[in-house]
């Protein structure tokens, strides 16, 4: 298989997929096809590239079957399993049932087989056969803290899943409206690592936990650097998330969903800002996405290519993403059902497709 780049689109009506071979990118080079799981939602898509006979794909879509379940395809989305039940599913004694799969995440190398999924109501779920059947997380689910979170305006949803690439064993979530936690054991116990991150709707400005964390990633060349998109502010640390600076200044609004690092050069991240929490639309109606070359002591805003003012569409938390090629490809999709992409690290843009439905989710990888 020649080397190319798989981009999937996950949408309020299904997947969509496109390929494109890699120095074809910039060409605008891309093949569509889709919907796969027509009228479905698809908030939730992952590219696990650890199998020997090849990247299998995970989605989280609405089965019409089962409700939200998690799918799988092991030939790029020719073919897909349904599961024979519900993937994702709480134990009958919680007395909880899953909403929505909002995020899969492949541990690392050293733990083959086993996928997080992250749902609304906010859990974690662990699957060690290759994300086709899930296990609940209990003792994040029986945190102390968790009956005490409060649904955000999107729902309680666990969205961001991170594995340390050094130890499969250090986890960090983010949950919207819990914050951030972390687990050193491999999510046998869990502590809320939010200190610095304010939240502006409490009476108590920096709690332990509740703070609307949006998206975290993790630093290509740091480990222990990470990039945090809150309800109001961007943030980063560099120590593994026990701490946090504000990296806002410099970004025409700190209000937004997504935050994406480059997968090669350290330092490197981009957010896509919005007006405001009650303004859900581009800051100041411009479609830019903004990067920084210094973990987030300056920006820059990147037009070349987007569309001109006025813009209104929004950029949702997991709609944003780079792929690991060098230079790295940079997507994202809106709500206007918008897709763009980048093949120069975010410098010029394309218009890969104009009439998509609602744009929830995209991921990238380069394959072959």
């Amino acid at each position: 298989m020649a080397t190319e780049v798989l981009l999937a689109v996950g949408t309020r009506k299904g997947l969509f997929l496109a390929r494109s071979p890699l120095g074809r990118r910039a060409a605008g080079g891309w093949e569509f096809d889709g919907p796969h799981f027509a009228a479905q939602e698809v908030y939730a898509v992952a590219v696990d590239r650890r199998p020997s006979g090849g990247p299998r794909l995970l989605v989280g879509a609405d089965s019409t079957h089962y409700g939200p379940s998690v799918f799988h395809s092991d030939d790029l989305g020719a073919t897909w399993v349904e599961p024979s039940r519900q993937a994702v599913k709480f134990p009958a004694d919680t007395g909880a049932s899953v909403e929505r799969v909002w995020q899969l995440r492949p541990a690392g190398p050293g733990s083959p087989g086993v996928v997080y999924a992250g749902t609304e109501p906010g859990a974690l779920f662990r699957s060690e056969d290759g994300g086709e059947s899930f296990e609940l997380v209990r003792s994040l689910w029986e945190h102390p803290s968790r009956e005490k979170w409060v649904p955000g305006g999107g729902g309680l949803g666990l969205h961001t899943v991170l594995i340390d690439p050094r130890d499969d064993r250090s986890l960090l979530i983010a949950v919207s409206t819990g914050g951030v936690y972390r687990s050193g054991d491999g999510g046998e116990s869990w502590a809320p690592s939010n200190t610095g991150v304010r939240v502006v709707f409490q009476p108590e400005p920096y709690p332990e936990f509740g703070q609307c964390v949006h998206k975290v990633a993790r630093d290509a060349a740091d480990p222990d650097r990470l990039y945090l998109q809150n309800h109001w502010g961007v943030y980063r640390s560099d120590d593994g998330g026990g701490s946090w600076t504000s990296i806002g200044e410099g970004l025409p609004s700190d209000f937004g969903f997504p935050v994406a690092a480059h997968p090669h050069r350290g330092g490197t991240a981009y957010v896509f800002p919005l007006n405001a929490d009650t303004d859900r639309v581009p800051a100041g109606r411009r479609c830019r996405v903004y990067r920084t070359e210094d973990a987030g002591g300056t920006w820059t805003g990147l037009s070349d290519g987007l569309p001109g003012v006025p813009h209104h569409g929004t950029v949702l938390r997991d709609a944003l993403c780079t792929d690991d090629a060098d230079p790295a490809g940079v997507y994202f999709g809106n709500r206007n059902g918008e897709l763009f992409a980048s093949a120069d690290d975010g410098d010029g843009w394309r218009q890969l497709a104009g009439h998509l439905p609602d744009v929830l989710c995209v991921r990238a990888a380069v394959i072959g």
